[in-house]
């Protein structure tokens, strides 16, 4: 069993695999992109100009059974025994190899094409076009998905010797501090725990979140800005405008998780522009903003718009549909808080107003449509045709409140 590929054996690797040839191996170019805290990257360019990412899953704290790599080459199978889905030009996996002894995968590498969060970080434009190709081909998964059992026992397949008993539900809550998180998380993060532990009804929004949560098509389950990658000549192409990578969370879902994740990752660009300053409020600071809401609106509606009026069935299932999107884009607002302490160590004032931000999405999600969109759900819904068929939407009567106490789910 190979321990870890490197710059000095993964030449070596490839020649066994099959995936080059000895005159490859002598003209080879080793290049390290950038790693994330679950896989090892290395990017090889060999002598024909081919390029070949290898990912290998790191076992954080000896840990055997996170089988992510398997997921992803579970999602390729999926897309050669299914025509249907594997015609969606934008998911086309580019799997080449997968070998599961080693948890290792190799892909061919995109290179015309750039991570989405990199190209709205540099070019500072989001064109409509490209939020329009990722909500129609978003929707084409979802819609071509939606409530089919093949799929769903496809996608239920565990690895060699494992078991899997249902699908892992994301609407997870923050887990109560313990001693142990002292030694983990830096001292100014208390002020997270202590605010989100001291908001009720932001972990009674939650606990309802997880209720809700139906499962009933495959979803990303891990759609942020840089699993989204644009050509570079997006302005000159009809088609292959977008690319969806990095599929080792997918499962069957809620599809109102993938677009409030995605959701959540625009107005991420807001919020990490703000000025934030002890003596500001949160509005004066959510106001001065490098990057103003204002700017990203136009992109986000656009993006919601193509969605449904690719996949306007979705709304005889949820009527409430773009307000469950909200609520998980506070959810990943959250969630990114907490992956930020974990693994960055990290915590400032900026994640204190992302947490209100958060807050405002979970517990007032009607509200926040306005804000958030520029136009409230019954004008996003014009644009509809099937809508019109749709009864409106009746809320029965709570004849008795319900109320939380202290709801504790555990940390995703």
């Amino acid at each position: 069993m190979l321990s870890s590929l490197s710059s000095q054996n993964v030449i070596r690797y490839l020649l066994n695999a099959g995936l080059c040839s000895a005159e490859d191996g002598a003209a080879y170019k080793f290049v390290l992109p950038e790693n994330s805290h679950k896989n090892r990257n290395l990017l090889v360019i060999l002598a024909d100009n081919r390029q070949l990412l290898i990912k290998q899953e790191r076992k954080i704290n000896n840990d055997q059974s996170s089988h992510e790599l398997f997921n992803e080459w579970l999602f390729h199978q999926l897309l050669q025994q299914f025509p249907l889905i594997g015609n969606i030009g934008a998911i086309a996996s580019s799997l080449l190899h997968f070998d599961e002894e080693n948890s290792i995968l190799v892909r061919s590498y995109l290179s015309e094409y750039v991570e989405l969060g990199k190209f709205y970080q540099h070019s500072s434009i989001f064109p409509t076009e490209i939020a329009s190709a990722i909500g129609t081909t978003l929707a084409g998964l979802h819609r071509a998905t939606f409530n089919k059992r093949e799929y769903r026992d496809f996608m239920s397949t565990a690895p060699a010797g494992q078991f899997r008993y249902n699908f892992y539900n994301p609407a997870q809550g923050i887990s109560s501090i313990n001693p142990n998180t002292f030694g983990i998380i830096p001292i100014e993060a208390l002020e997270f725990h202590r605010l989100y532990q001291r908001y009720e009804s932001l972990e009674s929004a939650i606990a309802d979140l997880a209720y809700e949560w139906k499962p009933s098509c495959l979803t990303h389950n891990d759609l942020h800005l840089s699993n989204i990658l644009v050509h570079s000549r997006w302005e000159q192409l009809d088609n292959c405008l977008i690319r969806l990578i990095d599929w080792e969370a997918c499962g069957w879902g809620d599809p109102a998780f993938d677009l409030g994740t995605l959701l959540a990752s625009y107005l991420r660009i807001w919020l990490s522009s703000l000025i934030v300053d002890p003596t500001l409020e949160l509005e004066e600071s959510l106001n001065l903003a490098m990057i103003p809401l204002e700017i990203l609106q136009p992109a986000i509606l656009t993006l919601i718009r193509a969605y449904l009026d690719a996949f306007p069935m979705i709304l005889e299932y949820h009527q409430d549909f773009i307000v469950r999107v909200v609520k998980f884009a506070g959810l990943a607002l959250i969630q990114q808080i907490q992956h930020r302490i974990e693994c960055q160590k990290s915590f400032d004032n900026s994640n204190l107003c992302m947490l209100e931000v958060a807050k405002s999405l979970l517990t007032m999600p009607e509200q926040s449509v306005l804000t958030i969109f520029g136009i409230s759900t019954s004008e996003i819904l014009q644009s509809v045709p099937t809508l019109q068929k749709l009864p409106q939407p009746h809320k029965e009567q709570q004849l008795i409140p319900l109320y939380y106490q202290r709801t504790r789910l555990r940390g995703c």
